[in-house]
C-alpha cells in the first residue's frame, strides 16, 4: 500500500510508473489517495489552469478518476469530467479542447490492475523525459509529508459528455457515404469498444453483430488483449458462422483494433497499416507514413510503391508520435495494432484505423481477403518471448552466430536487427520483464520456422 498523508518514509513508486504511464494493482500497491496526490502533481507539472479527466469500466475506475479530479482542482485547475470513454475518445477532448488529459485504465491488465496514461494539451504524451519523472517525485513527496499545498481558489470540477462530438469528428475525417452494406461482428472483450462502437457506426450501412458490449471491468468472457490469437477465437467463430464480411476485436480501453477477414483468418496489423497508408497518401501525396521496425517489409514496399517516404522508428508510442511531429506524418503504424494520424493530433486510434477499413472493404465488392492480399507479403513469427536472465549475453550471442555468414546485416535501433534480403529478425529486450522479444519474417513458413528455431536454441540454450 502507498504510504498514507503524513507518513515518515517516502514511498517508492518506481514500480508503478512506467516509462509511459503508471500502472499497478489496487489497492496493493495505489488507491485514491495516491490518485488525488497524482492528480495535484499532474496540474503542477503541467501548469494547466484546467484539464480534462476520463475513465474506462474497471471497478475501481471511477473513483480513482474523481479522486484524482479532486487532487488537480484543489491545486486551481478546472477539472472536466468526461467519464466512461475510450483512450482515444479522451485524447478526442484533449485535442479538441487544446487541455493536458488523463485516463484511466489499465488496458488488457487482469481486472485488479488500473493505471493512468497522461497527455498534455493536443494530446501530447507525457513519458518519463517528458514529465512523467517530475509528476512522480512530486507525488512520492507529498505522499510523505503530507497534502499538497492548496491553491489559494481551487478550481471547479464539471461534468461533459463528449461521445457524440468524438464520433462526429471520426467520421468526417473518412468518407463512408457510398459504402455497401456490410455484416460486421465487434467483439468489444468487455471493454470501452461496446460504449464507443454503437454510436460511432450509428446510421451506416451495417449490420452490427455485438459480441461482449456489456462493460466489465472483470472480464468474464476473455482477456481483452486481441494481440493473443487465444482471444481472437470467438471472433473468428462467429464470423464464420454469421457469413459476416468481417470482424473487429477492440482491447480494453478501445485504443488499439484488430481485424479478421470473411474467412474469420487475422488480418495482419502490418496489412492494415499498408491499406491505411495507401489511402492517406491518395489524400496527400508524397507524404511522411511512420512504421516501427517490427512492421512487415510489405509496409514500407507498399508506402515507396504509393509515393510516400517511408520513416522506420523504435517501437512505442512516444517515438511514433517524435517522429511524426519531426517529419510532418499523416499516419503512423505498429505491429501491435496502434495507428497513428496526423489529423487526430498525432495520437492513436483503432476505431479511426477501423473506419478507414470499412470505407476500404464497402468501395468494392470483393472480399477482405482479396483486398488485404497485396499487403500481405511475407510470413511472420508474430512475437515470441523467452524469459532469459542475460539478456545482453543472448542477444550477442545471437549476433555472433550470423556475424560470419556473407550478405547479413546488423542494426541496434532497438534491440538487433539480423538481415538479409530474404529474411529478418529482430530480438529485444523487454523495458519491465525479465524478457527478450523475438519477430521473425521471410518468404515463406517453413524459413520462418528455420529462424525462429535456430535464434531461439541459442536465446533459450
Amino acid at each position: 500500500m502507498p504510504q498514507s498523508p503524513g507518513s515518515p518514509a517516502s514511498p517508492d513508486l518506481s514500480q508503478i510508473v512506467k516509462a509511459y504511464d503508471v500502472r499497478g494493482v489496487v489497492p496493493d500497491q495505489w488507491d485514491e489517495s495516491l490518485a488525488e496526490v497524482f492528480g495535484a502533481a499532474f496540474a503542477t507539472v503541467t501548469g494547466a489552469s484546467a484539464l480534462v479527466v476520463g475513465h474506462d469500466m474497471r471497478p475501481s475506475s471511477p473513483g480513482l478518476s474523481h479522486a484524482f479530479a479532486r487532487g488537480a482542482a484543489a491545486r486551481g485547475a478546472d477539472v472536466t469530467e468526461i467519464g466512461l470513454c475510450s483512450t482515444d475518445e479522451l485524447y478526442f477532448a484533449s485535442g479538441r479542447l487544446d487541455l493536458p488529459g488523463a485516463m484511466f485504465t489499465a488496458s488488457h491488465n487482469p481486472a485488479r490492475y488500473n493505471g493512468i496514461k497522461m497527455c498534455r494539451a493536443g494530446a501530447a504524451p507525457v513519458g518519463q523525459d517528458t514529465g512523467l519523472a517530475e509528476i512522480r517525485d512530486l507525488a512520492e513527496q507529498w505522499s510523505a509529508t503530507g497534502a499538497p499545498p492548496a491553491a489559494a481558489t481551487p478550481g471547479i470540477i464539471t461534468a461533459r459528455d463528449v461521445l457524440g462530438d468524438y464520433a462526429g469528428f471520426l467520421r468526417s475525417l473518412v468518407d463512408l457515404s457510398g459504402i455497401r452494406p456490410l455484416k460486421v461482428v465487434v467483439d468489444a472483450g468487455n471493454g470501452m469498444g461496446g460504449h464507443t462502437v454503437p454510436t460511432v457506426l450509428d446510421g451506416l450501412p451495417i449490420d452490427l453483430v455485438p459480441m461482449y458490449f456489456e462493460l466489465d471491468g472483470t472480464f468474464p468472457n476473455h482477456e481483452a488483449n486481441p494481440l493473443d490469437p487465444k482471444n481472437l477465437v470467438d471472433l473468428q467463430a462467429k464470423v464464420r458462422e454469421t457469413g459476416a464480411d468481417l470482424g473487429l476485436a477492440f482491447d480494453g480501453d478501445a485504443d488499439r483494433c484488430f481485424a479478421v477477414d470473411e474467412r474469420g483468418e487475422p488480418v495482419s496489423p502490418s496489412a492494415i497499416t499498408a491499406l491505411v497508408a495507401v489511402r492517406e497518401l491518395a489524400k496527400h501525396p508524397g507524404a511522411a507514413v511512420i512504421h516501427n521496425l517490427i512492421t512487415s517489409r510489405s509496409v514500407p514496399e507498399v508506402i515507396a510503391e504509393h509515393g510516400g517516404t517511408a520513416v522506420r522508428t523504435r517501437v512505442g508510442h512516444s517515438f511514433i508520435k517524435e517522429r511524426m511531429a519531426q517529419t510532418g506524418a499523416v499516419f503512423g503504424g505498429e505491429h501491435s495494432a496502434h495507428y497513428y494520424f496526423r489529423e487526430f493530433w498525432n495520437a492513436d486510434t483503432g476505431m479511426l484505423a477501423a473506419l478507414h477499413l470499412l470505407a476500404a472493404l464497402g468501395a468494392q465488392d470483393g472480399p477482405l481477403s482479396a483486398l488485404v492480399a497485396s499487403y500481405e507479403r511475407y510470413a511472420g513469427s508474430g512475437e515470441i518471448n523467452s524469459t532469459v536472465a542475460d539478456q545482453a549475453g543472448r542477444t550477442a550471442a545471437v549476433r555472433a552466430a550470423f556475424a560470419a555468414e556473407d550478405g547479413v546485416s546488423f542494426d541496434e535501433l532497438d534491440g538487433l536487427t539480423v538481415s538479409t534480403p530474404a529474411w529478418w529478425f529482430n530480438l529485444r529486450a523487454s523495458n519491465t520483464e525479465p524478457l527478450l522479444r523475438l519477430n521473425v519474417e521471410a518468404r515463406d513458413d517453413a524459413e520462418v520456422g528455420r529462424l525462429r528455431d535456430r535464434v531461439l536454441a541459442i536465446v533459450r540454450g
